[in-house]
């Protein structure tokens, strides 16, 4: 089974898309090194306060993937920074 989050995030402080840079590197590599995902920033490239993430994890099992997910979005809601917006989950 293969789950797939999309997620729309705003970001409050960044100046510059160097400063959104190292928000979203920083909640990346997070995501990477905690869970068994795989993240790629795929969406709003040029826009300073707004980010889309795609989120993959794969599981033998749909609820092992839904799980897995589930904590990376907690980890994503924790981040001080941004703000989840838009949220759409896909299996395959």
């Amino acid at each position: 089974m293969i789950g797939v989050v999309y997620c729309e995030l705003y970001l409050y402080s960044p100046q510059s898309l160097k400063e959104k840079r190292s928000i979203t590197k920083s909640l990346i590599t997070r995501l990477k090194q905690r869970f068994n995902v795989s993240v790629s920033e795929i969406g709003y490239q040029d826009v300073w306060q707004r980010c889309e993430l795609a989120i993959v994890t794969v599981a033998s099992d749909k609820t092992v993937a839904e799980k897995e997910l589930g904590r990376a979005m907690a980890l994503v809601d924790s981040t001080p920074e941004l703000e989840r917006t838009v949220t759409s989950y896909e299996w395959l």
